[in-house]
This record gives structure tokens, C-alpha cells and sequence, in this order.
């Protein structure tokens, strides 16, 4: 292999591809070293909970395909690492969960299936909180995964594993899911693009739900090509999955040719400041100090940056959670589907075969098993959408084509931190709620980096079904900005 495999983006490893630069063997090869070295050895990131054995052999496969002039599709030889949330064909899938140990799905969900005939290769699957249930990577299954830019932080969850790998290069892109951050907040921690889309854009057949018409997989990537790239083979109707709607609605969207490095020329952007944290806090005013530099870099790159207030946007953010409600039935309804060892919620936590740090997974259990049971379920669903209409009002108003904010108010907090319960997932100052309860298509971008060297992310939020726009958007703030850099904790292999 004559190429460096750090930072490569899925564009380059394809053109190095088909030069006869790079084979997927060599790449796949590559990255398992990478893994080896830096999430086994030396700082143990601990992000891949398995390795798909068949790994290699699909890569070569890849290979004699492309030498025969067979391609399978866009993203053919290219790696992914996949959060364990998602089932794949042959591949454990423990869910965070030590309960689940054995389960070996027999079918792919629907995203794994699109990838694969895209010509993608599932490398292995990443570690996460038991059933998503934290912003922080505390896993029965897997303990705690490393922040590959200070392994003394948290790298952010629920998509821990794939937020830690990313940034650290063990594998080209990687696929998260998001439920209520669960992309953005760890994409924000590592340095990472993120991208939660409007609901029902990505198929959620074969993911386990934490919340299920507001559950969606998306890209995690270290570009917004990338991101785009991922989405285009992602999106799509499923009739496995009847809030595909929206992919109907939404109509073939071309990601990739949307992006304009032009992009912010001319558009009005919306700065939240209600989702800042204080100045007086150190820990929110280092990331505030990021946020004003990238607000300065917006408006260096044409847009017209005005200040927009959301009426009663903590009320929205409070009344609209549905977890403690809905979760539990949600993934009990899923499990009860399933050849897996344990069925419900209820007896898992009996049986101690959770986490004790997820106090989220200890509130879902304690809440209703029938959302119905709940006098205000009703009130709190509607509200969703009286949610995303003051949010579009406020938008329409101010003609911004997107809002921005800080993704999370301080940086990846220390282990110790969490240990000490600094923070729990009921408590964290995280804005990617504000996205996630009103069902609007988000991201995480990279704005910069703290004195003390921790990656800041800056969400973006739009129109629904505006992810085109979106992506561009954050691609013209990409390239003025490069604000993207490996962590030093994983340099290149010698």
C-alpha cells in the first residue's frame, strides 16, 4: 500500500482504488492494525466491541470484483465500523448489553443490507451504553470506551464506539444512531461530522428503539462528503418500515452534488443564544470562546449571522421527553421478537445485568411498561409538534436557513467527573434535545478546539426534509474552516 490511510476520506480510497493504488484488502488490513494498536494496546480506546471475522474475505472479494470490471456500487471496498445497535447478519449484536451475549442475528437491518449492496464492508461493531440509555460510554458489555483526544474523557454516547473510532481512524466512516444526541453529542466530543436526519428519512428496521418514531441511524464521519455519501446510500423508502414516509415525502435527493463550498454566501444563519451555556461556568465559557470564532468564520463566509430566540424553549425541551414514558415498551416490543437470552427491560435490571452508572436505563424501567399509562402521553406527543412549529415561526421570521448553537454547552467531561456524578444523562447540558423533540434534521460540525485541546461541535439545524441544504451549509463552513485534525493519541502507523 503506497498510500497513508489516516484521514482518508471514502473519496480518495476510491480513486486510490481504482488507480491500483490501494485494495480494500490493504485497507481493511490497515485499519485492523489500527485497532490492534490503538483500541487494544497502547491508550485502549476500547470503541469495537467485535470484529467481523469475515472482514478480509469480503475485501478480497471487493478486490476480484473491481479486477473483473464489477463494481457493486458506490462505496464498493470501503470499511465502516457499525454501532452495536443495528443488527447484522452473522455478527454479534449485544445492544451495550451483557444480557444479550450470543445473539447472532440471522437477517441485516435495512441500512446494513443497503451498505453492503453498495458495496460496503462491515469491519466490526462499536461499543455503546446498554440499549443506548446515556450520553456517556458506560456498557455492561463493553465497560468504558476512551476519548481518543483525552483518554481521560468520555468520548460521548450513545454512539461511543463510533464517535471514538471515527476520530481515531479505525475505519473510513462509521454509523451511529441518534435518538436524542446520540450522533451529534459524540460527534461533538471527537472532532466528527454527525448527522441526524428527519425521522423516518433512514429506515429503523433492525435497530433497537429507544424511542421509535424518533429513533434514526445516520453518518459519522470526519467530512460532510463522507457524511453525504453515507446518506445517499442510507435514505430511502422501506416497506419494513412505515415511517419511511418521509423518504417519500422528501422525494431522491442527490447529497453529494448539493454541497457548495459557496454555500453560506448570502444565507441568513440563527444564532440561539439560549442554548449557551454561562461565562461564568469555565467549563461552558471555554466552549463559548469556540462558538464566537466560528459565528466570526460563518459570517467571513457570507452569511448573515442575526440572533433568534425560541419562545419557551425549556418548557418544549422538558414537556416533549418521552423516554421515561416510551422506551421501555418500545425496546421490550423489540426483544419480545427475538431469539435473545433476556426479553424485557424488567428482567434484566432484576437480574443486575445492566451498567449501574445508567441512571436513564434505571428511570425507563421504573416508568410505565404502556406509554397510554401515562395521563400526559398524549399532551407531551402533540406537543412535538407545536414544538417544531414555534421553532420554523421563529426560523421564518428571522429568514434563517438554519439555526446554530453550540451541540453541547461544555466540553467531553472526565471520567472522574462522571464516576463523582458531576453530571448524569437526566442532567447533562446538552442542546441536541432541541433537534431531536421536534423532529428537525440536525448535525454536528467540527468549530474548533478549547485552550485545553478538546474538540468543540457546532450544531446546525434545519427545515424538515432540509438535509441537502443542510449539508451544504455545514460543507462551506468545513472548508473555510478545516477545523477537522487527527488526535495525536493515534498517529499513523510506521
Amino acid at each position: 500500500m503506497t498510500l497513508p490511510i489516516e484521514e482518508i476520506t471514502i473519496e480518495a480510497a476510491l480513486a486510490a482504488a481504482a488507480r491500483g493504488e490501494l485494495s480494500a484488502a490493504q485497507l481493511v488490513a490497515a485499519y485492523l492494525a489500527r485497532i490492534e494498536a490503538y483500541d487494544r494496546n497502547g491508550p485502549c480506546l476500547n470503541s469495537v466491541v467485535t470484529i467481523n471475522e469475515e472482514a478480509l474475505a469480503e475485501a478480497a472479494r471487493c478486490d476480484a470484483e473491481r479486477a473483473d470490471g464489477r463494481l457493486r456500487g458506490p462505496l464498493h471496498g470501503i470499511p465502516l465500523l457499525v454501532k452495536d445497535q443495528v443488527e447484522t447478519a452473522g455478527i454479534a449484536t449485544g445492544f451495550g448489553s451483557i444480557a444479550m451475549a450470543g445473539y447472532v442475528p440471522a437477517h441485516d437491518a435495512t441500512i446494513i443490507a443497503r451498505l453492503r449492496a453498495a458495496g460496503a464492508i462491515v469491519l466490526g461493531k462499536t461499543t455503546m451504553p446498554d440499549f443506548a440509555t446515556s450520553w456517556f460510554a458506560y456498557s455492561s458489555q463493553a465497560g468504558t470506551t476512551r476519548n481518543p483526544y483525552d483518554p481521560a474523557r468520555d468520548p460521548g454516547g450513545s454512539s461511543s464506539g463510533t464517535g471514538a473510532a471515527i476520530a481515531a481512524n479505525l475505519a473510513t466512516a462509521g454509523i451511529g444512531e441518534d435518538t436524542g444526541g446520540s450522533i451529534r453529542l459524540p460527534a461533538s466530543f471527537d472532532n466528527l461530522v454527525g448527522l441526524k436526519v428527519t425521522p423516518g428519512l433512514i429506515s429503523r428496521h433492525g435497530l433497537s428503539p429507544l424511542v421509535s418514531f424518533q429513533d434514526s441511524a445516520g453518518p459519522m464521519c470526519r467530512s460532510v462528503a463522507d457524511a453525504a455519501r453515507l446518506l445517499q446510500v442510507m435514505a430511502g423508502f422501506d416497506p419494513a418500515d412505515p415511517h419511511t414516509a418521509t423518504a417519500v415525502i422528501a422525494g431522491h435527493r442527490d447529497y453529494l452534488a448539493a454541497l457548495d463550498p459557496h454555500a453560506l454566501q448570502g444565507r441568513t444563519l440563527g444564532v440561539v443564544r439560549q442554548a449557551f451555556g454561562s461565562d461564568g461556568d469555565a467549563d461552558a465559557a471555554a466552549v463559548n470562546r469556540v462558538m464566537a470564532s466560528a459565528i466570526e468564520a460563518l459570517a467571513a463566509a457570507g452569511a448573515r449571522v442575526v440572533e433568534v430566540e425560541i419562545p419557551d424553549l425549556d418548557h418544549y425541551v422538558e414537556f416533549t421527553s418521552l423516554y421515561v414514558t416510551h422506551s421501555q415498551h418500545d425496546i421490550d416490543q423489540f426483544l419480545a421478537a427475538r431469539p435473545v437470552p433476556m426479553k424485557t427491560l424488567a428482567a434484566i435490571r432484576a437480574a443486575g445485568r445492566y451498567h449501574p452508572a445508567l441512571d436513564l436505563f434505571e428511570a425507563i424501567v421504573d416508568g410505565p411498561t404502556d406509554p397510554l399509562a401515562d395521563p400526559e402521553y398524549y399532551q407531551r406527543y402533540v406537543a412535538r409538534e407545536t414544538f417544531q412549529r414555534v421553532i420554523v415561526n421563529a426560523m421564518a421570521r428571522a429568514g434563517a436557513a438554519a439555526l446554530v448553537f453550540p451541540t453541547t454547552r461544555v466540553p467531553a467531561p472526565t471520567r472522574a467527573e462522571l464516576d463523582a456524578g458531576r453530571w448524569t444523562t437526566l442532567s447533562f447540558p446538552t442542546n441536541t434535545l432541541i433537534a431531536a423533540q421536534s423532529w428537525l434534521p440536525a448535525l454536528s460540525v467540527p468549530a474548533g478546539f478549547t485552550a485545553a485541546g478538546l474538540p468543540v461541535g457546532m450544531e446546525m439545524v434545519g427545515l424538515p426534509y432540509g438535509e441537502a441544504d443542510l449539508l451544504a451549509l455545514a460543507f462551506a463552513f468545513e472548508q473555510a474552516t478545516g477545523h477537522r485534525r487527527p488526535p495525536a493519541i493515534a498517529p499513523a502507523l510506521g
